[in-house]
C-alpha cells in the first residue's frame, strides 16, 4: 500500500554560511515569496554588528569572492535569492554595505 505524506517545506541541512555567498544576488522583499529564498538577511546600519561586509559590483564576473555581490534584476537568473527582513532576530545573518572593495568579506573572530 502506498502512503502519501503531506508535502512539507524543505528544511535546511545546516546553518547558512554567509561567507560562501557571492556572485549575482537577488534581494526579495515580498513576504509571500520568503520560503523560496535561500536565506533571510538583515541589512545592518552599523558595520560593527554585521556578519558580512558587502561590496556591490557592477559586473557579475568580478563578483567572485565572499562579500562581492552583483545585484540581479530577476530572481530566476540570480545565483542566490535572499529575503530581506526588517527584524534582526528573524535573520540568518546580517550584512552591511561598504564603499571600499577591499573591505568586503566575512568578519573573522580573532
Amino acid at each position: 500500500m502506498l502512503f502519501l505524506s503531506p508535502s512539507r517545506p524543505p528544511t535546511p541541512a545546516g546553518s547558512v554560511e554567509p561567507c560562501k555567498i557571492y556572485g549575482s544576488v537577488y534581494l526579495e522583499t515580498d513576504p509571500t515569496r520568503r520560503n523560496s529564498c535561500f536565506a533571510v538577511v538583515y541589512v545592518e546600519p552599523e558595520e560593527a554588528f554585521a556578519d558580512l561586509l558587502v561590496f556591490t559590483e557592477t559586473n557579475k564576473l568580478f563578483a567572485d569572492k565572499a562579500g562581492l555581490w552583483c545585484p540581479a534584476e530577476n530572481r530566476e537568473f540570480a545565483d542566490y535569492a535572499l529575503y530581506v527582513t526588517t527584524d534582526r532576530s528573524r535573520a540568518d545573518f546580517a550584512i552591511h554595505y561598504t564603499k571600499v572593495r577591499s573591505y568586503a568579506g566575512c568578519k573573522t573572530a580573532n
